[in-house]
């Protein structure tokens, strides 16, 4: 059975047809990824040495990534021992995965398209998560859909283990149409997670920066709160939070934290009449603002395409591409 070696030392064996990412997670070790079917990239990793197959398509890559030796953890499988240029994440790796049932407690929208869903678990369980994390929700008819936790574990003790999630309405989608047509408080669902590795990471680096379009600003939220309470790790660093939206009515949310030094921008992609805030899109409002790149840590959540235009963009101004931490929401019908 193939080894895998990853840039720490550690390592882990690879059984055939088993992709790189779920080998690594069945014992015990955590590589960074997001959607888990080869369209976000967030686990693009460098084959150093060996060979590997694909299992999936490899949508997120492009042929120069694929000339210079990347591969997608969650689209492929060794086929002999290989060396790859990633380490794994640590404490994710003692986070359980889950499969419980839960109920819906409450529904209120939030914007015209944008719900906040509060799931309540069973008593006495034992769920644990890291903020920034999501959870697949699983209706009656077994569709499956991704949502993120918009509130930190701290927050979650005080909600009496409830998980809050902000759920926008997708056209003629099977799970959308529930959400804003059926679900109703007491509705019985079922959740597995936590899932994904987007998490608030200990760095030197001065400056903390957000980008966020549309609801990727709910794991944000959730890292934001779990800061709020143990701001040891951020104090006495500038937190940066760049939220893009199309009209107002998608700035639905304000970070008030009595304990965080933050710097709020709403951003629309779209004039709007009335609005006076500003314009355009979320990395580049970003840069306009000088901030200094050398010296930051930037965690980005929401479309697949900022991402992927944030990330080479900041990486081009100075970013040090290992402090560039992302959650691409890609979408479902």
């Amino acid at each position: 059975m193939p080894t895998v070696s990853l840039a720490n030392a550690k390592q882990f064996s690879c059984p055939a047809e088993c992709t790189l990412l779920d080998a690594a997670r069945t014992q015990g070790l955590v590589l960074e990824h997001s959607c888990r079917t080869g369209r976000c990239g967030v686990c693009k990793a460098k084959v150093i040495h060996g060979q590997t197959q694909p299992i999936k398509f490899e949508e997120a890559l492009n042929n120069e990534d694929m000339q210079a030796g990347y591969i997608l953890t969650c689209c492929r499988a060794a086929i002999d021992d290989i060396e790859l240029d990633i380490e794994d994440l640590g404490r994710l790796g003692s986070i359980k995965i889950q499969t419980l049932p839960c109920k819906i407690d409450s529904m209120m929208k939030l914007a015209p398209d944008v719900l906040q869903i509060f799931l309540r678990l069973p008593p006495n369980n034992n769920f644990e998560y890291l903020a920034g994390q999501y959870i697949d929700v699983i209706a009656k008819n077994g569709v499956r859909r991704s949502y993120s936790i918009a509130n930190s574990i701290h927050e979650n003790t005080s909600l009496q283990n409830k998980l809050e999630l902000h759920i926008r309405e997708v056209n003629e989608g099977i799970m959308s149409d529930y959400w804003f047509k059926e679900a109703k408080d007491n509705d019985l669902l079922r959740m597995e997670g936590p899932q994904g590795t987007f998490c608030f990471h200990e760095k030197p680096a001065r400056n903390l920066i957000f980008l966020a379009t549309g609801t990727g600003i709910a794991p944000i939220k959730s890292i934001l709160e779990d800061l709020n309470n143990d701001q040891q790790y951020v104090d006495p660093k500038n937190i940066y939070i760049y939220w893009g939206g199309r009209t107002p009515s998608d700035i639905y949310w304000q970070p008030t934290f009595a304990n965080l030094n933050i710097n709020f921008q709403p951003i629309l992609s779209r004039a709007s009449e009335g609005w006076k805030g500003r314009q355009g899109y979320v990395q580049n409002a970003m840069l306009a603002d000088n901030i200094d790149l050398t010296d930051s840590v930037v965690y980005a959540c929401g479309s697949d395409k900022m991402i992927h235009t944030a990330k080479n963009l900041l990486i081009s101004h100075g970013l040090n591409s290992i402090n560039f931490f992302s959650d691409a929401f890609v979408s479902s019908n």
